[in-house]
């Protein structure tokens, strides 16, 4: 039973340790000419830049789906970088 604790714990420290620096890593993506967006590994948004030529208003609907577009794809490249961290501390977890 203590080794079944040992064990818990020594996973509940790599957990907070993964969850660090997931939190700390800041992954930038611009697969859309004009817009860069930072995102961390914890997947909050650190930052969205628009360049000047796509705030004009009769630009709006396709920014706004270029918008949307950088940010799903800023959320898959952050989730995929964590399921690569969780992957690289926790080897044979099931489901990794």
């Amino acid at each position: 039973m203590f080794d079944k604790m040992k064990q818990l714990m020594e996973l509940k420290r790599q957990a907070e340790q993964i969850k660090r620096e997931l939190e700390a890593a800041v992954i930038e993506i611009a697969e859309i000419p004009g817009i860069k967006i930072a995102v961390t590994g914890a997947q909050n948004f650190r930052s969205i830049e628009i360049a000047e030529n796509l705030l004009r208003t009769d630009n709006k609907r396709r920014l706004e789906e270029d918008l949307v577009c950088s940010l799903n794809a800023a959320i898959k490249k952050s989730q995929a970088f964590a399921a690569q961290k969780m992957k690289d501390v926790m080897p044979g977890l099931p489901g990794l």
